[in-house]
């Protein structure tokens, strides 16, 4: 006796968004802005400081982007950005912490507003000793425990 073979069913693709578990990154990209910042200066101040982390720590940015026509985009950070608030005390002891783990970082003092180029730029932030500087922004990459000690006190950007 010859069993008739079973009908097999063709396969099925299915419409549901696959269950991807999250990508947790061991390291943090975070800005710390000073919470009495106009809205145009809070933008600003966070492009500028984010701009000094892709060159000096590399294997934060990510491959060019491409869309389907075949466009080519310049590469961006792998990871999230997180914007932080804080007052001018918070930014203070923040800095401090950072300086005292050796993060890379990145400051924004409120000279800078007054300036127009890189070159005068970074006069300013050479004029004042470190202790003195009236610091709007500041940006810091590291191990995620790390940048979360250094930015103990500060809450979410709304």
């Amino acid at each position: 006796m010859n069993a008739e073979p079973l009908p097999t069913e063709p396969a099925r693709v299915s419409t549901e968004p696959a269950l991807v578990e999250p990508v947790r990154f061991d390291t943090k990209i975070a800005v710390l802005l000073r919470e009495d910042l106009e809205p145009w200066q809070r933008l600003n101040v966070t492009a500028f400081l984010v701009s000094g982390i892709g060159p000096s720590v590399p294997e934060v940015v990510g491959e060019p982007y491409e869309d389907a026509d075949g466009t080519g985009y310049l590469p961006m950070f792998r990871q999230p950005v997180l914007v932080f608030q804080g007052t001018k005390e918070t930014l203070t002891a923040a800095h401090a912490r950072v300086l005292s783990r050796a993060l890379p970082r990145a400051v924004f003092t409120s000279d800078l507003f007054t300036t127009g180029n890189d070159r005068d730029n970074r006069a300013a932030v050479r004029a004042v000793p470190t202790a003195e500087l009236d610091l709007v922004g500041l940006a810091v990459y590291g191990p995620r425990n790390a940048v979360d000690k250094v930015l103990k006190g500060a809450r979410m950007h709304p």
